[in-house]
């Protein structure tokens, strides 16, 4: 194992929309290697339609230097857009968590993300190293949505809302009623921390070429 110093970690993010899997490039962090599984759910296409026009998507992270001390990394969100072509007026919600189930981590988790590492299966490995749940946040403070009509929809994270949370948590919504927000709605002007990750004083670059993985859903769905 090389210095800490000369390690880059990087963070790679797989997107899937509409449960179709979109390969993303990885990114750089540090000491270690992050990466997220980044999941998409949304109603089902209509000619009136609730939907993504650019999902949400999660940014590489600068190098981060290991140093026994705790650290924030942080870099800005990028932007996302939704489109509600709807008359029904009801409002929407978007909410981010970490995914659970079989082969994926709701928190970021020691991971092998080849056919072996060391004695190590491709997959999370079992008993490994794990991030506490909360370490990657979003703060939205500053950034807003623009471009459709009627009332402009809300972004919710004022204080940091945690991106690999077990529960959902709400980033974005839409209210009901005449002057809701129709059409296409972007969200722009994320601040160059606004997504951070909370680097504890314990981690410690994974053995073997390994990384922390997370998987992380993002869901648009109906209501106010």
């Amino acid at each position: 194992m090389g210095r800490l110093d000369e390690m880059r970690p990087r963070l790679g993010v797989a997107s899937r929309l509409a449960r179709i899997a979109l390969a993303r490039p990885c990114l750089s962090l540090s000491a270690l290697v992050l990466a997220t599984g980044l999941a998409l759910a949304q109603p089902a296409a209509a000619l009136l339609e609730l939907r993504f026009v650019q999902p949400p998507a999660l940014p590489p992270l600068p190098s981060l230097t290991l140093n026994a001390r705790a650290q924030i990394d942080g870099t800005a969100m990028t932007p996302f857009s939704i489109e509600d072509t709807r008359l029904t007026k009801s409002g929407w919600n978007l909410t981010v968590q970490g995914q659970s189930g079989a082969g994926h981590s709701p928190v970021f988790a020691q991971y092998c993300a080849k056919a072996k590492c060391g004695a190590d299966a491709e997959g999370y490995v079992s008993g490994g190293a794990t991030l506490p749940a909360g370490s990657l946040t979003l703060d939205s403070s500053g950034a807003s949505f623009t471009g459709g009509l009627g009332t402009a929809p809300t972004l919710e994270c004022s204080s940091p809302c945690a991106i690999d949370s077990a529960s959902p948590v709400k980033i974005a919504s839409d209210a009901t009623g005449l002057l809701s927000g129709e059409g296409v709605w972007g969200a722009n002007g994320f601040s160059a921390g606004s997504l951070a990750l909370a680097a504890p004083t314990t981690l410690r670059a994974p053995p073997n070429e390994e990384i922390y993985r997370v998987n992380v859903l993002w869901t648009l769905s109906t209501g106010p």
